[in-house]
């Protein structure tokens, strides 16, 4: 899919949410990329600048150029006039011009993914499935001990996969709060679902002020090798509805 800062503008009524995605692999061309470059503020640049390996600078290109052609198919904003700051967390934000869109981002190998809504909270997270690590410990040492019980009755062929479910949920949630890890990680957990894609429950521990009845959370898989969580604001107690965007052409018509 080609997008463009110009022409057609998508709808996003209430109740619904985007998820954008797309590989960085995808992107090679040299004049293509040296517009994308040129869409960036002179911050985007230098911070994609001073990542150390060619891989991650052109990761970090491909998700500021993602954003930017993304917000701009909703609205009469050309993708170079956006302008975004860090919160007090560090969770990017639009700054201007003045808009009703929320969004957020997130990046593993392989994965880029944006979340928007209009007037909602919004958190994603993408993980790899093939991940190494001792996934039992660091959910005893993180985890709510409900999920970290939960875990310990999974399979231990089973258990990565599980284990990054319920990492990239809470980060997606945390992301959503824009409060980063000011949120303890065990004062929150999960149910997930017996059925896939039926929505996900989130509880609160009195450490963490929050309601569930506020977000919509899911878990999905992108193709056989990731994992992308999302948690979105509710309004009026509705779940909202998730749609899939993949971009596999250029960012720029």
């Amino acid at each position: 899919m080609t997008m463009t800062g110009r022409g057609r503008r998508l709808n996003l009524p209430d109740g619904h949410a985007h998820l954008w995605w797309t590989r960085p692999s995808a992107f090679t061309d040299v004049s293509e990329l040296t517009r994308y470059r040129a869409l960036l503020s002179d911050d985007e640049r230098k911070k994609t600048d001073r990542y150390r390996f060619a891989r991650d600078r052109h990761t970090c290109l491909v998700t500021r150029t993602l954003v930017r052609v993304t917000l701009s198919r909703y609205c009469d904003v050309a993708p170079a006039q956006w302008r975004f700051r860090a919160g007090a967390y560090g969770r990017p934000e639009i700054v201007g011009p003045n808009s009703s869109l929320c969004f957020n981002l997130s990046h593993t190998r392989g994965l880029i993914v944006c979340l928007v809504s209009r007037g909602r909270e919004v958190g994603v997270d993408v993980e790899s499935l093939d991940r190494g690590h001792r996934w039992l410990e660091l959910a005893e040492r993180f985890f709510a001990p409900r999920e970290a019980a939960a875990l310990r009755r999974v399979p231990p062929g089973d258990r990565a996969s599980r284990f990054l479910e319920y990492w990239t949920l809470k980060e997606a949630y945390i992301k959503a709060r824009g409060l980063g890890l000011k949120i303890p990680l065990n004062g929150f957990w999960f149910d997930l679902p017996v059925v896939p894609l039926e929505e996900v429950c989130i509880n609160f521990t009195p450490a963490v002020n929050d309601n569930s009845s506020r977000w919509s959370c899911g878990s999905e898989r992108l193709g056989t090798g990731h994992v992308v969580a999302t948690v979105v604001e509710r309004h009026h107690c509705d779940r909202v509805r998730i749609t899939r965007h993949d971009v596999v052409g250029p960012l720029m018509g």
